[in-house]
């Protein structure tokens, strides 16, 4: 059996590397998706005060620091079982549209867009964003750093900071908004859906202009056919800070809409020996293995998820943005895996305009920042939708408010058995018998996990108390003389 090894993979956040085998007749046989790495902050964070964890949990990843901040305040509401007031809760949805509005940004023009702008087969020299900036001009390059920029330097002023965020207080936030500093955000938030339009046109110019991208995404290697998963507001609109979680099947009939603290009814947890990335499902269909269809309870939470489990968008642009991929793309709701680019540029629209609504809503300067605790300490859940998928926290305190135990389950963690079946399917059809297995094929192998935005430093929790162990003794010309093997 002949091994092909994808190490490291490119354009994500964390380490990871896939495996693939191909049997004696040339076919691919199986892949593995493998993230060697673990950060283990569920550990981490016992024993601390509840109060502290929306500042530890910034820690966990560079790249989302304000999803996982935001869903620990919302958490640390619920153990306090408080609710902070208007103002508090706008001025943390502002924040959060800003960091939505600088991460997609940064997904599509450096991750995703070298795959369409340059050419998934292009040189790997070329096939980044310089290569995009190359093709697109220079004066678009300054531009995508600019409002990357903005949306950084609004997070600071109202986080404290755009990555070691301190804006969440138990019940509340620290810091009101200026009149002065509100007049800003709205010139900047008109800036972010001007931009968020050039981004959608550039998408349709240059993908959905190529006949053979079209092709690709509807008929190549790069659809998925599973339940989806998303937070939805109380019309059942798409909403990242707030709502209730609702997932659909593969016709998109509604399977469930659950609030935070009853995720555990509907979502569990499995573990597989060779990845430290746990493998949810949903637990009234049951876990039927890496297989497809409606049988299957697998699910995938990602911007094309939301989109698919929403009856529409909550601002008008994106409202026509949505209409017109599910019109181009034959209706509702959509499986193919690489549609997720277009459903990211249609949530980047959301978030400005959305940022835009909160700018210049009147609570948004109010004072009254903080609800006031009265509960003693105990158990809560957060949810929000991260860029990558729902994100949830759960907490257990004693009395004192001492945290006793952590679950997380992130973006990437949910969408983990969809990367590697989506990975297989593109390895089994992308690669044929006695084939030059080129970079080029390669890089399309990589683009099914590309498109799921994932976040392994997020993701990677699982604690199974094992840790194997290699240790091979060389001869100085890098001969092995002898090795010793740990396995648990």
């Amino acid at each position: 059996m002949k091994r092909i090894t994808i190490d490291p993979i490119t354009r994500l956040e964390g380490h990871g590397k896939i495996e693939i085998f191909l049997n004696d007749e040339g076919d691919v046989d199986n892949v593995y998706f493998q993230v060697p790495e673990l950060r283990g902050f569920e550990k981490f964070c016992e024993g601390r005060a509840v109060e502290e964890l929306s500042q530890i949990v910034t820690k966990i990843c560079g790249v989302c620091p304000g999803c996982h901040h935001m869903a620990a305040g919302k958490a640390t509401d619920a153990v306090f079982g408080v609710e902070p007031p208007p103002t508090a809760r706008k001025l943390r949805e502002l924040f959060y549209m800003a960091h939505f509005v600088h991460s997609h940004i940064a997904h599509f023009f450096a991750l995703a867009a070298p795959d369409f702008v340059v050419g998934p087969t292009a040189d790997p020299a070329e096939r980044n964003v310089l290569g995009v900036i190359g093709k697109v001009g220079k004066e678009i390059g300054t531009e995508v750093l600019k409002q990357r920029r903005i949306a950084q330097e609004i997070q600071a002023l109202l986080g404290g900071h755009q990555t070691h965020v301190v804006m969440n207080v138990p019940g509340g936030v620290r810091k009101a908004l200026k009149p002065e500093e509100r007049d800003q955000i709205v010139k900047q938030a008109e800036g972010f859906i001007e931009f968020s339009k050039f981004s959608l046109k550039l998408f349709e110019d240059v993908v959905l202009g190529n006949d053979e991208y079209v092709d690709i995404i509807l008929n190549g290697p790069y659809k998925l056919n599973i339940y989806s998963m998303g937070l939805v507001d109380e019309n059942n609109k798409v909403n990242f800070y707030d709502g209730k979680v609702r997932v659909v099947d593969t016709l998109g009939k509604e399977h469930c809409k659950y609030s935070p603290e009853d995720y555990r009814e509907w979502v569990a947890e499995r573990v597989e020996p060779w990845s430290y990335l746990k493998f949810p499902y949903l637990k009234k269909v049951g876990w039927n293995g890496f297989s497809e269809g409606q049988d299957s309870g697998v699910y995938h939470a990602t911007p094309l998820s939301r989109l698919n489990v929403a009856d529409g968008m909550a601002t008008p642009l994106a409202q026509i943005e949505y209409e017109k991929m599910y019109k181009t793309l034959g209706g509702k709701p959509v499986h193919n895996t690489l549609a997720m680019h277009w459903a990211r540029l249609i949530e980047l629209l959301y978030s400005a305009e959305r940022s835009l609504q909160l700018a210049q809503d009147s609570d948004i300067i109010g004072t009254e920042l903080r609800a006031q605790l009265g509960n003693i300490p105990g158990e809560g859940v957060g949810i929000v939708e991260a860029q990558r998928g729902t994100l949830t926290h759960h907490y257990w305190t004693d009395k004192k408010g001492i945290v006793e135990k952590v679950n997380l389950i992130v973006g990437t963690t949910n969408n983990n058995a969809p990367i590697c079946m989506s990975l297989k399917k593109a390895a089994q059809r992308l690669i044929q018998k006695n084939m030059d297995v080129n970079q080029g094929i390669l890089n399309m192998i990589e683009m099914a996990f590309r498109a799921y935005d994932p976040c392994f430093s997020c993701a990677t929790h699982s604690l199974p108390g094992k840790m194997p162990l290699i240790v091979n003794f060389r001869e100085k010309d890098g001969k092995i003389i002898r090795t010793v093997k740990r396995d648990d």
